[in-house]
Parts: C-alpha cells; structure tokens; sequence
C-alpha cells in the first residue's frame, strides 16, 4: 500500500469531518442533464472546472444517473483511485451502466479484471504482435481503397469506425464477414447512443434501445465463440482466455479508435505545419521498405511525432470521460468525510485541461509532449491502475498504422471548418466531419 500525505487521506476517527461541499441539483435527475448538456455542445471540461472553482479544487459532491457521487479531482485523487482498489474503493458503475455493459472488464469483479487484462496485454506483447503490426496495414490498406480511393468527399467519422472495426473483427475474431460487421456496428452505435440516459425503461427510448442493443451484441459474441471454438482444440482455460480477449476487445472498439482518428484528422487539416511533420516522419519510413512491404512493430517505434499528435488529441478529448468507484470503508479525503458505500467518480477534464498541468491547456500543441513527461497521474486518457485500459497498445497500432496509410495517400480539408465537437458518450462531430479529399503526388 502506498502512502499518501495525511492532507489527502486517513480513516475516518469518532470524531468525523463533514462531507465535501457540493450540490445534488433536481430532484431524481440530479446534475446529470447539465453535464450530458455541456458535453454535447462540447465543454465536457466546464462542469468539472466551475465545481472545482466553486466547491472545491480536490473533491466535491454531485448527483449523477440518479446517484449522489463524490466527484475526486487532480492528480492526487487520481492516484488514489487508480491505486488503492479492495483497500479503500472497488470498481462500482451506476446500475443503468451495469445493466447495458454486463460483465466487461470495467464492471468485472477486481480479480477477474485483473486476469482479463494480463490476457490482453500479454496477447499483444507476445510474437504476435508482428504479424498483427502488418495485419492492421493490409486492413488499413483495404479499407483505403475501397472506401476512400477515387471519392472527392468522404465522411471521415462513418469511415473511421468501419476501419476501426474492421480491424477489431478480422485481427482478434478472424471474421472478414462484411453483412456481419455492419450488424454488429449498428448495434454498437444504438447501445453507445444510450448509455448516458436516464433508466427510462419505455419503448422509444434511447436507454430502452440500448438495452435491447446490448443483448443483441451479446447473442452474436456467444454465437461466435461457439464458431471459433468448434474449428480449434482448445482446452477450457484457453476458451475462456479467448472469449473475454473477443468479447472486451470488440466492446472497446470505437472508445479509443475511430473518436481519436476523426480527431487527428480534423487537427491536421486545421493545422497544415502539423500536417506537414507527420507526412515528412511517415514518408521517410515509406521510403525505407521495399515495394509492397508492409509495416512492421520497429516501424511503429520511429513514428514519435505522429503519436505526440495522437497523445495531444487524447488530452483534450479523452475516449472516456472517466469511470466510477464505490467506497467500501468510512474515510477521509482533503480534509472531508467519504462514507462507505458512496459512489466515487473520476474525470480526466480535472487534470487535462488544468493549467496546474498543462499550460494553456485549450491550445492543441502536439510539441507539449517533446518539452516535458506530465506529471504522475496527470495524464489519463487510458485511466490508471488495475483497470488501465488493456486496449491502449491496439489502439497505438490502430491509429499510427492508419495515419501513416492516410497522410501518404491524401491531403484533405473540412468542408465545414466551424463544424462542433461534441461528446455523447465518446468525441462525436455533428455532421460527421466531412472532408475534401485531394490525392497525394510524393513518391
């Protein structure tokens, strides 16, 4: 166990203090509207920043999906959420989330997460990862020519995902079906669309149409398994293995994948010099294989400022706008009480777009990244701890694979340079982001 500062934390005494400062908002709905309401006109940072500025810099008080949480700011909180799971805080989403995610590894009792997640990174750190490195590219490739190739318009958001997808099912599943990854994908979208609504269980509703989404997703992943293990010997513990490495890598999908690319893409086109210093690292690895050689894992390692690109992209919208905890003993954090059983939320917005952390934080500045490392626990589009995102290395190969794909194929600019970005639940743009696409004439 880790020590923290006795500012920060201890165990409650007889004599406790009083909870953090706060409001619950309305009746029922609590604060959960304002929040759903800034994120989606794309100020998912303002309800974190004024209750911080209002309440309290560390911690203060809300109600959300029809719970009183404790909201844990900056780095500080970070590190003890991240870091003291079965101690002072299990993983413990709001029951609407339960319902539509099941068991994934975010809702997953802490040991089996744990397991899960040695699969995974284990499954992309082993030799495999080669193959996987030129797999992405020859997907990347495909998709390119198929969908992008020959068009003077494309909507890069609807692209992006099918490529992100794409390469979820043909990598990890083996499943090259077109009909069956437009299935899936649309029921994706309809359970993603329903995640942060009010439990309103009537037909119509966003929240009964996810519901009804989520068991149709969860029917296919069980008929494939079922396929995948009649063609191989597997024994017991590798179908399990098997079955939570599909079903978690195929549930992440869109959080870290196709929002992160429709972004870079519209930070590139707004920003040409940027644009240009991707290219110019991207080329200088093209020119380095031969003729219809793919990339390989070394390659991924020399393409530093496309990924200080991604990492920045990744700060000011972060895949996920946080998870939730639940207090499982009486404590006292900041100076405050934190009752058992209350629910714990965390946000990235607290130290992404602080400028305790990041200097003028609104500004996208890929070269941030080449100054100096953020400070512990500061930077967190992936979370931290235990419940890291296992998924975080697929989707490094994902993105760089297809940036460099792209910006050797195309420059491009936005048909609508205004057009806003939104989050609901993930970074969404609101007409798609449509682009101009002009062929590239390099070697």
């Amino acid at each position: 166990m880790y020590i923290l500062s006795s500012r920060f934390i201890k165990l409650v005494n007889p004599r406790s203090p009083p909870l953090p400062p706060g409001s619950y908002g309305w009746p029922v709905i609590g604060e959960t509207f304002e929040i759903r309401n800034l994120c989606r006109s794309g100020k998912p940072d303002e309800f974190i920043k004024t209750r911080m500025s209002k309440h309290n810099k560390d911690i203060f008080k809300t109600s959300l999906l029809g719970e009183k949480t404790l909201v844990f700011c900056g780095s500080a909180g970070h590190k003890l959420l991240f870091t003291s799971e079965k101690q002072w805080v299990l993983t413990c989403w709001p029951k609407i989330l339960s319902k539509l995610f099941g068991d994934s590894f975010l809702t997953a009792p802490y040991d089996e997460a744990i397991r899960t997640r040695k699969v995974v990174t284990g499954f992309l750190k082993k030799d495999l990862l080669q193959e996987l490195v030129q797999r992405f590219d020859k997907v990347c490739k495909k998709r390119l020519e198929e969908d992008w190739v020959g068009k003077d318009q494309v909507l890069a958001f609807s692209l992006v995902k099918k490529y992100a997808f794409s390469t979820v099912c043909d990598v990890f599943a083996g499943i090259d079906d077109p009909n069956w990854q437009c299935k899936l994908l649309e029921e994706f979208n309809i359970l993603l669309n329903g995640v942060f609504q009010l439990p309103i269980y009537f037909p119509g509703t966003r929240h009964y149409k996810a519901v009804k989404s989520a068991e149709v997703i969860r029917q296919e992943l069980i008929k494939l398994v079922k396929i995948k293990r009649s063609t191989k010997r597997n024994n017991s513990s590798d179908r399990v293995e098997e079955q939570n490495l599909i079903s978690y890598l195929i549930d992440e999908k869109d959080e870290e994948g196709s929002s992160t690319m429709m972004l870079v893409i519209k930070y590139l086109a707004e920003n040409p010099e940027f644009y240009h210093l991707v290219l110019e690292e991207q080329t200088e690895i093209a020119m380095s294989k031969g003729a219809g050689e793919f990339l390989n894992k070394d390659d991924l390692q020399k393409m530093k400022y496309s990924w200080n690109v991604v990492s920045e992209v990744l700060r000011i919208w972060p895949p996920v706008q946080g998870t939730f905890r639940k207090a499982i003993a009486d404590f006292t954090y900041a100076g405050f009480s934190i009752p058992k059983g209350w629910k714990i939320w965390w946000n990235p917005n607290s130290t992404h777009m602080n400028e305790d952390y990041f200097p003028d934080p609104h500004k996208f500045d890929p070269s941030r990244f080449e100054r100096e490392t953020p400070a512990p626990y500061a930077y967190v589009p992936f979370g931290g701890g235990p419940r890291m995102c296992p998924g975080r290395d697929f989707a490094r190969v994902e993105i760089l694979v297809f940036m460099h794909n792209l910006v050797r194929k195309f420059r491009w600019e936005l048909v609508f340079p205004d057009e806003k970005i939104g989050v609901d639940p993930m970074p969404l743009a609101s007409k798609g982001l449509p682009i101009y696409l002009y062929p590239q004439t390099h070697p």
